[in-house]
């Protein structure tokens, strides 16, 4: 009886230092690498647009190059070919390696290779959208995006690298311009859009000058518990319990949508962290039409 005590209490100490980790995560990242919040449209309604430039968000895996190596946002090593990182700058880059539309299973599968396959990289291209210590190794004033970026161009006509591409900046003229953008992005199966302010300098954190507009929203919560399914999904699991820190409160709630056949028959275990979208929230604060993504890039790798 003692023992099956302490099994339970080293569990759930075990669930809660994991679903700990998920809370801060975000915090963490933030001492390092430039973050983005949701677009709100309250907080815009008085803003003047033309000092804002607006791209495509990719739907990619970070990547984080420190002028010798690349690391996820997470901090895990991404093993690159040498043939893709011939002539990487040895200055910082931020960006997204990426295959197309539609396709992150497809590249988040090849990082986690060990050996990677030169052959399918040779379609991955690294697409980045910033600079991140550009104004202080190259004395730039003022520091704007542009500027950041215009490093990273000049660099590449003197070292050729086919692999690495710069996300285009397009200035934005008014709302219109922002929404028509934001249209043919979605249309095309793209994700959405980034929004940032010109005229500021790279930020490790979550920026007020940053922003990522989609037509849903996401974010991490960890496996508490699964359902077994009912009807076609007798003998799988039909949904499962998740724990998320929603705007500082944690809310419990039930993820049904969204999984694969596979999902269904080997579903996340108990303890993983996934990604998974929502449209909203409810008025106790939990997630409307809350939907399956994939298994949270930090578990799948550690």
């Amino acid at each position: 009886m003692l023992l099956k005590k302490h099994f339970n209490l080293t569990a759930r100490l075990f669930i809660s230092l994991v679903f700990l980790s998920v809370f801060f995560l975000n915090s963490l990242f933030a001492k390092d690498i430039l973050l983005f919040k949701v677009y709100d449209e309250k907080v815009f309604k008085d803003v003047n647009l033309s000092h804002y430039l607006m791209s495509e968000k990719l739907d990619g895996i970070r990547g984080l190059w420190d002028g010798k190596a690349m690391q996820t946002r997470a901090g895990n090593a991404i093993k690159l070919p040498s043939f893709f990182i011939k002539n990487f700058p040895n200055f910082k880059l931020d960006g997204e390696l990426w295959i197309k539309r539609a396709s992150f299973e497809e590249i988040s599968s090849l990082i986690r290779q060990e050996n990677p396959d030169e052959k399918l990289w040779q379609k991955v291209s690294y697409n980045v959208f910033d600079v991140p210590n550009a104004c202080e190794e190259f004395k730039l004033s003022p520091c704007t995006l542009e500027a950041r970026l215009e490093v990273l161009k000049k660099y590449l006509v003197k070292n050729s690298n086919d692999f690495i591409k710069i996300i285009p900046q397009i200035p934005i003229k008014d709302k219109k311009h922002l929404e028509q953008f934001y249209q043919d992005i979605i249309s095309h199966k793209g994700e959405g859009v980034i929004i940032r302010l010109n005229n500021t300098p790279y930020e490790k954190k979550r920026s007020n000058n940053a922003y990522k507009l989609k037509p849903f929203d996401d974010t991490e919560c960890i496996v508490k518990k699964h359902f077994e399914g009912k009807g076609k999904f007798e003998g799988k699991m039909g949904s499962l319990l998740c724990e998320a820190n929603i705007k500082g409160k944690k809310v419990s709630f039930k993820i049904g949508l969204g999984f694969k056949e596979s999902d269904r028959l080997n579903p996340p275990p108990v303890g993983a962290i996934i990604t998974f979208k929502y449209n909203g929230l409810t008025k106790n604060g939990k997630p409307k039409f809350a939907s399956f993504l994939r298994v949270y890039e930090n578990s799948a790798l550690r």
